[in-house]
């Protein structure tokens, strides 16, 4: 990797010339993972008793749980058809549609009926438009990785690559926020009648503004350049694991950990905490929204630090601390303290930041051109099954069973899988 020493003004000029680009990729995203996350916040807070009705608790959030993972089952799946066209066709009109996928399956669980209305069937519209989310958020982040890494100047890739990176806390930080304020706002039988359908009705605002910065896009240079070079090109997915079967098997293992312990953090943290622990959602609500300010922070300062040494090392650090995350995560939750919930929360997701923040500028650079954007995005979405997807509904199991210090090793497992493809990967740094 080439490292950069380029003056802070210098610096500032790069961006302003890219600052459409980054806006599309850091917004695009940000409204993809808040479409993604007031899901993973409305299961752990209301969707078990609306949607799966049971006489035990740990039944209904099993089920929420279950319903939020199908989501990850369905994103190697977007990976897969977008990757094809944002390949073939190219990165800019893929994204649209990956964003009006997601935005238009988000809008219609804001009008859904619950069980208590149509019964059975209730369940089965929920898990179809989480469905559909997860074939929108497929094609969507290895699109917007693409769109900012493909323009970056040379020794800018890893700081233009954390843009998209950034639209996960920006979209937490949404999501989490506005459930926060109406939980203010409204009585608890009110918020479970209405109220929690308010912020997936406003992903129609937000997708619109998405979509009107998308519009105004140029297409990558790279692509441009590689559909010019050659127009007789195979299919995208079995070219890639005709071509490149190693780098998206390490690339899958390298993305493992950020999964682990964002989800971990996150969803099951929220319902553990409220749930189990009794703590009031309001409060646990404003300790997340304080901790994700820290997954931020260490995601800008891995991308300034992986331009200046290189992605795959400030992954393996940050692999290395999620082992340690993981170990001592059942002696904090026990400490039966919210502070020090809070401060495990804290360095949970400054350490997902770490292990997060290099991974769009790493996974393109394992692939080749013509089919980067299956390649990254294949990676990054099985990834998610692995890390994330089950992970909620696994640490609740663990959590019942053995308590929070098996939930910890689980973050220590996922972390030593993410080093072990890190390790495997030929790449020149």
């Amino acid at each position: 990797m080439v490292q950069t020493k380029t003056a802070g003004a210098g610096g500032m000029q790069v961006y302003r010339q890219n600052a459409r680009v980054l806006t599309a990729s850091l917004v695009g995203t940000a409204v993809e993972f808040y479409d993604f996350y007031i899901y993973a916040t409305a299961a752990a807070l209301v969707f078990g008793p609306l949607f799966f009705p049971s006489d035990s608790t740990t039944v209904q959030h099993l089920a929420a749980y279950a319903s939020f993972a199908i989501a990850f089952i369905a994103r190697p799946v977007g990976a897969t058809l977008f990757g094809h066209f944002g390949d073939r066709v190219g990165r800019k009109s893929t994204l649209v549609a990956s964003l009006l996928l997601m935005g238009g399956a988000t809008v219609l669980i804001g009008v859904l009926p619950t069980y208590a209305s149509v019964g059975w069937l209730a369940p089965l519209l929920l898990c179809t438009m989480r469905f559909a989310q997860g074939l929108g958020l497929g094609g969507e982040w290895g699109g917007a990785a693409l769109l900012a890494v493909e323009n970056a100047p040379k020794g800018y890739e890893a700081r233009f690559g954390m843009f998209p990176q950034l639209g996960a806390p920006v979209g937490f930080f949404a999501a989490n926020g506005l459930f926060l304020i109406l939980s203010a706002l409204l009585s608890e039988a009110d918020f479970i009648a209405w109220g929690w359908r308010i912020p997936f009705l406003l992903s129609s605002v937000l997708v619109g503004l998405g979509l009107w910065i998308r519009f105004r896009l140029s297409e990558s240079p790279v692509f441009e350049a590689e559909n010019e070079a050659d127009l007789h090109r195979s299919i995208p997915i079995v070219e890639l694991f005709r071509t490149h079967m190693r780098e998206t098997i390490v690339g899958t293992l390298a993305v493992i950990a950020c999964f682990a312990l964002y989800y971990l953090a996150t969803t099951f943290a929220l319902g553990y905490g409220t749930g189990t622990l009794g703590y009031d959602r309001q409060t646990f609500l404003s300790v997340q929204l304080f901790a994700i300010l820290f997954m931020a922070v260490g995601i800008i300062f891995a991308g300034y630090a992986a331009d200046r040494h290189s992605s795959r090392g400030v992954l393996m650090v940050g692999c290395f601390l999620a082992i340690v995350i993981g170990v001592i995560m059942g002696l904090m939750f026990a400490a039966g303290s919210l502070t020090m919930i809070g401060v495990f929360l804290c360095l949970a997701l400054f350490t997902m930041g770490l292990v997060y923040g290099p991974i769009a500028e790493l996974l393109p650079r394992l692939f080749d051109a013509r089919v980067r954007y299956t390649g990254a995005s294949i990676a990054f979405n099985v990834g998610g099954i692995f890390g994330g997807g089950f992970a909620p509904a696994i640490a609740q199991w663990l959590a019942d069973s053995g308590g929070v210090l098996f939930v910890g090793l689980y973050i220590s497992g996922a972390a030593l899988l993410s080093l072990a493809g890190l390790f495997a990967i030929r790449v020149k740094d």
